[in-house]
């Protein structure tokens, strides 16, 4: 069924006026966000240029013009003194983001993402080279989307490897507790990024498997004796609220199994997660190996990676374009459904403008609908979260194959949206890859 509301003519043209003046709207916040940055860096120079000799007056300086904007605003002059900062980072490191949020073409949350990254990157001219790649990018998606792209380029231009800083931050794995109002408490944990990520999708595993058990006990009480009801076995604990639950549970009486080794908790992961891991990461030494990829997250060392491959049953082969990073096949050591997998590597994500859901969680559509003929084939299929999958289906929304795995969405009110497959690549601009004809990859 088709949403009445955007095929009526009249509405169709009202949206369409709303659209396109939210889309003015925002550019011109996001220049007057720009303008304001611009003159924080501007106040953040007058406090350097102020003529004293000692880093104490400098700072304090910096104060001074901080108090200064900051009682004008209302608004706390250690704030304002850290916007100021941020600005003049942004102005003296990032030239080419500042003149893009100048022109209204990236908003201040790609900024932070761009900034986030880069300033890990030491060496002046790497930086220009990391900025270059992600500016384009980030005026043609979301910050969500650009955020683990971003990190992935920045890794390319680090001065130290990500094998030497990750075994420095495992040094540093703890937790703490924080405790917070009406006798609850946060319980933070410190740790590398794929046994955290795998404990709490084990613990939604589990979550989900709780759910469906007692749902399946309510429905057998149905029928019971009186003294079992279903009302017995209802659980209406949300998912959030089930994985604490299960989390104190195995934590508090459950009995710790992973330590015969030191890497032995990372042998007793069980959870779902999709790494990416170049086939020479697992032959050479972990300085000189690149680091794998934990999707939806960032970087993961190569001795993990290792570790990781060493204990799944089975798992993809990717061949890539060496230069491009495009996907040109995909395999595996143990057969399965082989157009599938191909679509999770291309894909990685629901292919909605803006969209990040992981693919594996996504439905494998048909561009063009099987029941209207089209092709059970990878020129029809691509990946949509089941949402995106839905508004597909029922509205006006329309998509179609450009070729290489390239979507073009066209909405209700006819403006045209891009996706690209993300693939591997992050050296190269996706124009780079379509003009380049694909190559053997030596895999």
């Amino acid at each position: 069924m088709t949403n009445s509301t955007m095929t009526n003519p009249a509405l169709n043209v009202l949206l369409d006026d709303v659209v396109s003046t939210v889309t003015t709207v925002d550019q011109t916040i996001n220049q007057l966000m720009a303008v304001k940055s611009a003159l924080l860096a501007t106040a953040s120079r007058i406090a350097d240029d102020e003529p004293f000799d000692s880093v104490d007056s400098r700072e304090m300086a910096q104060r001074a013009v901080a108090t200064e904007l900051g009682a004008a605003l209302r608004v706390s002059d250690r704030t304002i003194e850290a916007h100021m900062g941020a600005a003049a980072r942004l102005v003296e490191l990032f030239p080419a983001t500042a003149a893009s949020f100048g022109a209204g073409r990236i908003s201040q949350a790609h900024v932070r993402v761009i900034m986030d990254a880069g300033e890990q990157i030491e060496d002046a001219e790497k930086r220009a080279r990391f900025e270059a790649i992600v500016v384009a990018r980030a005026e043609a998606e979301s910050p969500n989307r650009l955020r683990p792209f971003a990190k992935q380029v920045a890794e390319k231009f680090r001065e130290r490897s990500f094998t030497e800083r990750h075994r420095e931050a495992r040094e540093r794995r703890a937790t703490w507790v924080k405790g917070c109002d009406d006798g609850m408490a946060e319980l933070v944990v410190y740790g590398p990024s794929v046994i955290i990520h795998g404990m709490h999708d084990r613990a939604t595993q589990m979550a989900f498997a709780v759910k469906r058990a007692n749902a399946k006990a309510a429905k057998a009480a149905g029928g019971s004796a009186p003294e079992e009801t279903a009302d017995d076995f209802a659980d209406e604990r949300t998912l959030n609220q089930l994985r604490v639950d299960l989390l104190a549970d195995l934590v508090l009486t459950g009995v710790p199994t992973g330590h015969e080794t030191e890497d032995g908790l990372l042998g007793e992961i069980r959870a779902h997660v999709d790494i990416t891991v170049p086939v020479l990461t697992l032959t050479d030494a972990d300085e000189l190996a690149s680091p794998a990829h934990l999707e939806g997250v960032g970087p993961v060392d190569p001795a993990t990676a290792r570790i990781l491959t060493g204990n799944v049953a089975g798992f993809d082969r990717i061949l890539t374009d060496p230069v491009s990073g495009m996907v040109l096949g995909v395999d595996r050591y143990r057969p399965s459904a082989e157009m599938r997998r191909y679509l999770r590597a291309r894909d990685r994500r629901c292919r909605f403008p803006g969209c990040r859901l992981v693919a594996r969680l996504c439905d494998d559509d048909h561009t063009i609908d099987h029941a209207l003929g089209g092709a059970t084939a990878l020129t029809n299929l691509a990946d949509f979260c089941r949402r995106h999958h839905v508004t597909k289906h029922n509205t006006p929304w329309q998509v179609r194959q450009l070729g290489g795995g390239v979507l073009e969405w066209t909405s209700p009110t006819g403006r045209i949206y891009i996706d690209r497959p993300p693939g591997i690549a992050t050296h190269v601009t996706f124009d780079d890859v379509e003009d380049r004809m694909p190559v053997k990859a030596p895999f």
